[in-house]
């Protein structure tokens, strides 16, 4: 890696909130540039999930959030000719980013409603532990536990 490392940019608190995981969130979902549009997304849903569980929306996004976040993930590393599918733990920052893009992507394959109250009933099912994005992380845990014999490749 050559110069200097780019330094990370602070970013700034959604206004509702005050917190920056949810101004995250809104960065993943806006599409075009269209954060206005992403912010009543994101609020609607949180309006329904406070609804549907009785509970702060915030802490159901949370626990979400954790239950989603991988520990490990397999990593594709060439040694003498061959492949192998090599388990790495997974840094801060990108578990959050799979985790988005997880929830998200579960919230979005469903078809037929709005993306308010499919984005809520996702992170409701995940703060439960279940759902597609707790799936997908249990599949990629799945696959890292099945190929520790490859571990000793890691550096």
């Amino acid at each position: 890696m050559r110069g200097r490392p780019i330094a990370k940019r602070e970013l700034t608190p959604d206004p509702k909130f005050g917190s920056p995981l949810v101004a995250k969130l809104i960065n993943h979902i806006m599409k075009d540039g269209k954060k206005s549009t992403a912010q009543a997304v994101v609020y609607e849903s949180f309006e329904v999930i406070a609804e549907k569980t009785k509970q702060n929306a915030i802490d159901i996004f949370d626990n979400a959030l954790k239950n989603v976040m991988p520990s490990l993930e397999v990593k594709s590393k060439r040694v003498g000719g061959a492949n192998y599918q090599v388990p790495m733990p997974v840094r801060g920052e990108r578990r959050s980013v799979l985790a988005f893009r997880w929830i998200l992507n579960a919230a979005r394959s469903k078809k037929g409603r709005r993306m308010a109250l499919k984005l809520a009933d996702e992170l409701i099912a995940a703060a439960n532990n279940e759902g597609d994005a707790v799936k997908k992380k249990l599949d990629v845990q799945k696959m890292a536990e099945a190929n520790r014999a490859f571990a000793h490749f890691a550096r």
